[in-house]
């Protein structure tokens, strides 16, 4: 069973840095599209980053050139880098995995616990 755990939240403020890191077990996470999501409270849970494996990154307009994604597959680990935050980045951020054939995606996402990130003003 794939089980992602999260780690790096915390609070900052405005114009700091965070990294956080979701490492996967249970499989290789070679085999997996891994990628950020975030939720607000009384907001849908929206895409951050999403860093298939073997394709270029993407980024929600939002984050773009402020946050980077990467991946080190020999430790099943996904990174967030998050520069210049915001307060409006204040948000639970989830870890998701999703089994990747080729350039698409199949099958269950697999999400952490989330980890909170706090941007005070």
């Amino acid at each position: 069973q794939v089980q992602l755990v999260e780690s790096g939240g915390g609070l900052v403020e405005s114009g700091g840095s965070l990294r956080l890191s979701c490492e996967l077990s249970g499989s290789v996470s070679s085999q997996f599209r891994m990628g950020w999501y975030r939720q607000s409270p009384g907001k849908q849970r929206e895409m951050v980053a999403l860093a298939p494996s073997g394709h270029d990154a993407t980024y929600a307009d939002s984050v773009r050139d402020r946050f980077a994604i990467s991946r080190d597959n020999a430790k099943n680990t996904v990174f967030l880098q998050m520069n210049n935050l915001k307060p409006q980045d204040t948000a639970v951020y989830y870890c998701n995995a999703k089994f990747q054939l080729g350039s698409r995606t199949i099958g269950t996402d697999f999400w952490g616990q989330g980890t909170q990130v706090t941007v005070s003003s």
